[in-house]
């Protein structure tokens, strides 16, 4: 039996419970040690000052732009490849896979170069104040420079998990990570370089990964190679039109961030520092449902292509369970220790008092994530992107930009600091019937 065999073997016949969890570990692992390293990023930054802290929010909104282009490839790529290899098609997934490398190391460098030159403009866009902006843009200088890196590392990531082999993605990932809070720790702590020193770690540890993850995807079924390589438009778009709901959550996500700065800007900078510490906390902790979500995928992919329809059905109802009860466990002890979490990053009391009250409302809304992620997920890995690009525009965009607007206006501070959590709520409430009628209409197994 080859290895083509061995792995169609695996990812539909392994019982649901097992093969997610075995596919999910590695991916929760790989985002649970990237959103340390971002909590470590703040943690350091914040030794140097609240203008400090505020800049690592602003630039966060720069690094979301740049996950939403490669996650589009990404996702959008790996996808098709998994469906591809489900249904016995390894030369067309290998020209996918290529299509997305060059798609996205090309959308790369245009973003660095644009992005270096109109850094000041583009900082004040995503909410700087003029106190902040010093910090912003030496840190957003180094972001931009790790833009090919950044980009490129998440199609070779996707494409490992969406293959079955997410435990080499995590190696990759994991890596780099572990690598960066080290050398937060060297430059800031040790050598004094300031938020300079941030971005350089930050920087280092992209191309460290994306190196590492290239020798981790010579063990894939699909491959990257100019022979793969088809000055064909509609490859790109295929992708494109696979990894939208990536992009229109990733990309949201950034508007959202700069909306949320902007609507700070009257609290002064601590307003900022505490959102931008709360959304790097809830992120971790999001990152669980996300990862076990992440897991599905390639089941949903492979298993559709495949035509086991019920194991998508199986798999969607085993991960939404499963991280609902996870991510509750973890709220709960978020909510308990809400104040000393905030304090541990940044002590000022005016940071803590806005955190603490944020997190909390933050952390009731987590138990309501795991269900709209199932939703977004398999919908996205079986190529309905209408409905995943409907749903994915929900969180960030549809319900939380005219919510904090509205309630920032109505309720000042504190309704920026509940508007994440109703957008949540309702975002999850939304879900419900496109997962009733989708799963009325599937088909029965061939």
């Amino acid at each position: 039996m080859n290895s083509a065999e061995i792995q169609y073997n695996k990812m539909t016949e392994t019982p649901i419970p097992k093969l997610i969890l075995g596919l999910g570990l590695p991916t929760t692992i790989s985002m649970l040690v990237t959103n340390i390293y971002n909590l470590a990023d703040t943690y350091f930054v914040g030794r140097l000052g609240t203008s400090a802290t505020g800049a690592t929010g602003v630039v966060f909104g720069l690094m979301a732009i740049l996950q939403a282009c490669g996650f589009m490839y990404g996702h959008g790529a790996g996808t098709v490849v998994s469906r591809r290899l489900g249904a016995g098609k390894r030369d067309e997934a290998s020209e996918y896979a290529t299509m997305g490398f060059v798609s996205s190391f090309t959308t790369a460098l245009i973003v660095m170069i644009i992005g270096i030159i109109f850094i000041k403009p583009l900082m004040y866009l995503l909410g700087s104040t003029n106190t902040i902006y010093p910090y912003a843009r030496t840190y957003a200088l180094c972001i931009l420079c790790a833009a090919p890196a950044m980009m490129v590392s998440c199609v070779y990531n996707n494409i490992l998990r969406y293959e079955g082999k997410a435990t080499f993605a995590m190696i990759g990932l994991t890596s780099g990570s572990i690598l960066n809070i080290a050398l937060d720790a060297l430059f800031i702590m040790g050598f004094k370089t300031g938020i300079i020193g941030a971005g350089i770690a930050t920087a280092v540890s992209q191309y460290v990964s994306l190196f590492i993850l290239a020798i981790m995807y010579r063990k894939c079924e699909s491959k990257i190679s100019r022979k793969y390589f088809r000055k064909d438009f509609k490859l790109y778009l295929k992708i494109v039109k696979g990894g939208l709901p990536s992009l229109i959550r990733q990309g949201l996500g950034s508007v959202s961030i700069m909306v949320l700065n902007n609507a700070c800007k009257p609290y002064d900078d601590a307003a900022i520092a505490a959102m931008s510490i709360v959304t790097r906390v809830i992120n971790f902790l999001f990152s669980v449902g996300l990862g076990v979500g992440q897991g599905y995928q390639p089941v949903a992919s492979f298993n559709y292509g495949a035509k086991k329809y019920s194991r998508v059905r199986k798999g969607f109802y085993f991960t939404w369970i499963f991280g609902t009860v996870l991510l509750g466990i973890f709220a709960i002890i978020a909510m308990v220790y809400a104040k000393p979490i905030v304090g541990m990053f940044r002590d000022d009391i005016d940071v803590i008092r806005i955190g603490v009250v944020a997190m909390k409302y933050q952390c009731i809304s987590l138990l309501f994530i795991p269900f709209s992620v199932c939703n977004n997920m398999m919908f996205q890995s079986i190529g309905r992107s209408l409905e995943a690009s409907i749903l994915s525009s929900f969180r960030s965009g549809l319900f939380f930009l005219p919510i904090i607007i509205i309630f920032s206006n109505v309720w000042g501070l504190f309704g920026i600091q509940i508007s994440q959590a109703v957008a949540d709520v309702l975002t999850s409430l939304c879900c419900i019937p496109f997962t009733v009628v989708y799963f009325k209409k599937l088909p029965k197994d061939e």
